[in-house]
């Protein structure tokens, strides 16, 4: 279905990034339980977690097969079971502050399509929470899409999902510049998050303040 206009500021869908904009970063004490489990230096922890994680996040790797690269074994059926816990629990922090500003565009008629980064497990955690099923009209996981931002072919794939023709129409949000690139060469229009929501805010101002008239 092709959505009619209705911000007066040209935003017509929201495209939102997971994790950096609605969902909060894993606080210090978060990595540092992760990372003594397998009783390794945190620093070189954090890079053994991310070095096969894109690989993960595509759905290329099972759960067993990326935690015995990151730890550099197999853990067993339990420990496996724990550290995929305790993963999927740094990811599902949300920030109160963007969430009251999506129900806000959400309110004014926006639809609002999710479009993350994401393992198998974690989206399945994220589809059952309350406000993945207030706000957004889909949800787009790397892992169900077999490939990752910045692929050219996931923003398409998104970009139907609003059900917004033009691209230029489409506001894409991520903390990462280089998924802000590829967007932006999409003809998508881009905002680069680092964490105000004042920055997002302004962007749908006057769809906002409609959605406050009505």
């Amino acid at each position: 279905m092709t959505h009619t206009s209705v911000s007066p500021n040209g935003v017509d869908a929201l495209l939102l990034d997971y994790n950096g904009v609605l969902g909060l970063q894993p606080s210090p004490g978060m990595w540092t339980r992760l990372a003594e489990w397998p009783d390794r230096y945190l620093p070189s922890f954090q890079e053994a977690f991310w070095a096969p994680r894109n690989a993960y996040d595509a759905g290329e790797l099972s759960d067993l097969v990326y935690w015995a690269k990151v730890l550099g074994h197999h853990p067993g059926a339990r420990w496996l079971r724990t550290l995929r816990a305790a993963d999927t629990a740094m990811w599902t922090r949300t920030d109160p502050r963007v969430l009251d500003i999506l129900y806000g565009a959400r309110a004014a008629g926006l639809p609002l399509v999710l479009l993350s980064n994401a393992p198998a497990h974690l989206s399945d955690v994220l589809d059952a929470t309350d406000w993945r099923r207030d706000l957004m009209s889909d949800a787009l996981y790397s892992s169900r899409l077999g490939r990752c931002k910045p692929d050219s072919a996931v923003y398409e794939h998104a970009l139907a999902a609003t059900g917004v023709a033009d691209p230029g129409r489409v506001l894409f949000v991520d903390d990462r510049e280089d998924n802000c690139r590829a967007a932006a060469e999409l003809g998508l229009r881009a905002l680069h998050y680092a964490g105000q929501p004042a920055d997002l805010e302004h962007q749908l101002l006057p769809a906002l303040a409609n959605s406050t008239r009505a």
